[in-house]
Order: C-alpha cells, then sequence, then structure tokens
C-alpha cells in the first residue's frame, strides 16, 4: 500500500511541482515555458521529494520546528542527489546555484533549502491532507490503472528524453571536433592567404614553363661556348632552376590553399547546419533550463542556445 500511495503522490506533487514551475517562468520570462525535465506536465524532482517527505513524516508526531528541520534536510538531500546523478549520467548541469551563498556543488544551497523546509510544512500540515483524502476515497482498482498508465506514459516520456539528450550530447561532440579542426585548417592558411589566393595558379604555372623553356635553350648554347661564357651560362641556369623550384613551392602551396578552403568551406556549411538544426525537445529543454551546462562542450551549447534566441527575435 506504501507503494500504491507514494506512486500517487508523486504524480500529484509532480503536476503540482511543474505547475509551479511553469507559473513563476511564465511571470519572469513573459511567456509559456514547459518546464521539468520530461515533456509532460510533471517535475519528477516535486514528486520525489515532496512524495517522499509525506510518506515518511505524515504519520509522525513531529512539532513544526523538527518537521521543518527534517523536511529541509530531506528534501535537499533528494534535489542534491538528483542534480548529482543527472550531471554524472547526461554530463549536464541541469541548474546552477554556484552564484547563490553556502551552496554545495552548485547542486543545492541554503536559500532555496530554507524555502524548500518551509514549503513542506505547509503541505503537510495543510494541503497533503485535503490530497490524502482525496486518494483514499478514489476506487483502489481504479488508482491502480491510473498509477499504471501514469507510470507507462511517463516511462517512455523519460526514455525519449535521455534519447533526445544523448543525442545533443552527440551534436555537441561533433560541433566541438569541427570548430577544432576549423581552428586548426584557419591556423595553417595563416595570414597571408589573400595573397595567395589572388595570383592564379595558371600565371604561376606559365612563369614556371617559361623559365625552362630558357634554361633549356641555355643548355643549348653551352656545347659551343667558350669557358668564360661556359660560367656564365651556368649561373644564369642555376638562377633559374633556384626560381623554378621557388615557383614549383609556391603552386604546391596555393594547391594546399584551395584544397584547405575547400574543406574549410565544407566543415563551415556542416557546423552551420548543425548549429541551426534543433529538435522540438532540445528547444524545449534548452528552454526549460536557461542555466544548464555542459561538462565537455560548454562552448558549442552555448553557440546553439545564441542561435536559438536570434531565430526566436
Amino acid at each position: 500500500m506504501q507503494i500504491y500511495y507514494f506512486v500517487s503522490y508523486f504524480f500529484i506533487y509532480g503536476f503540482l511541482g511543474w505547475c509551479t514551475e511553469v507559473a513563476f517562468a511564465t511571470v519572469k520570462q513573459r511567456r509559456f515555458v514547459n518546464r521539468g525535465f520530461l515533456n509532460g506536465p510533471i517535475c519528477p524532482v516535486y514528486g520525489i521529494g515532496v512524495g517522499s517527505v509525506v510518506i515518511l513524516l505524515e504519520t509522525k508526531e513531529l512539532s513544526i520546528a523538527a518537521l521543518y528541520l527534517v523536511s529541509t534536510a530531506l528534501v535537499t538531500a533528494i534535489e542534491g542527489m538528483t542534480g548529482y546523478l543527472m550531471d554524472k549520467i547526461f554530463h549536464h548541469k541541469w541548474w546552477d546555484y554556484s552564484n547563490q551563498p553556502l551552496n554545495i556543488g552548485g547542486y543545492v544551497c541554503l536559500v532555496f533549502s530554507l524555502a524548500w523546509g518551509v514549503a513542506c510544512v505547509v503541505i503537510v500540515r495543510v494541503i497533503h491532507p485535503v490530497f490524502r483524502k482525496g486518494v483514499e476515497m478514489l476506487p483502489f482498482t481504479l488508482g491502480i490503472v491510473l498509477a499504471v498508465v501514469f507510470s507507462g506514459v511517463t516511462f517512455v516520456d523519460m526514455c525519449a528524453t535521455a534519447a533526445e539528450v544523448l543525442k545533443l550530447n552527440k551534436k555537441l561532440e561533433t560541433m566541438d571536433k569541427i570548430a577544432g579542426e576549423l581552428k586548426e585548417i584557419s591556423d595553417r592558411l595563416g595570414e597571408n592567404i589573400h595573397e595567395n589566393v589572388m595570383e592564379t595558379l595558371e600565371r604561376s604555372q606559365e612563369t614556371r614553363r617559361q623559365l625552362e623553356e630558357s634554361a633549356a635553350e641555355l643548355r643549348g648554347k653551352l656545347e659551343n661556348a667558350s669557358e668564360e661564357q661556359k660560367r656564365f651560362i651556368e649561373e644564369r641556369i642555376e638562377r633559374m632552376e633556384e626560381k623554378i623550384r621557388e615557383n614549383r613551392y609556391r603552386e604546391e602551396q596555393r594547391a594546399i590553399t584551395a584544397e584547405l578552403r575547400g574543406k574549410y568551406a565544407e566543415l563551415k556549411g556542416r557546423y552551420t547546419e548543425l548549429s541551426e538544426r534543433t529538435t522540438r525537445i532540445t528547444r524545449r529543454l534548452l528552454g526549460a533550463f536557461p542555466r544548464m551546462q555542459s561538462r565537455h562542450h560548454g562552448e558549442m551549447l552555448n553557440e546553439l542556445r545564441s542561435r536559438m534566441r536570434r531565430k526566436a527575435e
């Protein structure tokens, strides 16, 4: 029976928590924001936290002070553990209290813990008795059916959301890799890229051909030349061959530059496509958790969020 009641309270307080978060976000942002990790109208952390408090403490004869202290500690522990596990599993920090005083890892902080305590006292002493009577009045068979249906839908929702987060992580990893390759190509192109591409490859090849023909013509004159003329001709041939080698090197560099520019344009296109294309669930998650931080690809997540804002404006 305790499991039945806990599941019932989980959905009741998870839904009420979602309503609270949506109302707060609506007032703050002047628009509807579907808050919470899941797509459905439920915030699991509220369901688990408040559900645990009422199950464990509703029958205990505690003073207001004792109820406040125990519920504060319990809910803080649940919120901290939830934030930590979600961080480790998905490599994202979904909420961050780092700018609040007396926080622990950014997962919990004193101000919100104290507020949680007050809310739990009000819920246990005032609000929960009403919901408990409502659950008790509900036919047990119907309650079981509803619990199974809601649990199944929530499980499917959780799997879909988790899969989307993993896809987002893969996308951020790919964007990060492409950004690194773009920087490497940019460094290789160097500061003289404009000068390199302004002189065409055809002109360079024509210059080298003329130098090779002139060198060949001078070699033909060596046989009938005097010793003094031979030295002069050989020096000219040597200078021409040096220019030919320099010219061939520049041709190779220009060919490499052209190849790098093509690869740069291709990678830039892929990066833009990845950053511009976002799914509905991804957009919802980034809107629901505006302070969400990626452990490994923070810059890419910020880029994705910035592009979403620009498209919305």
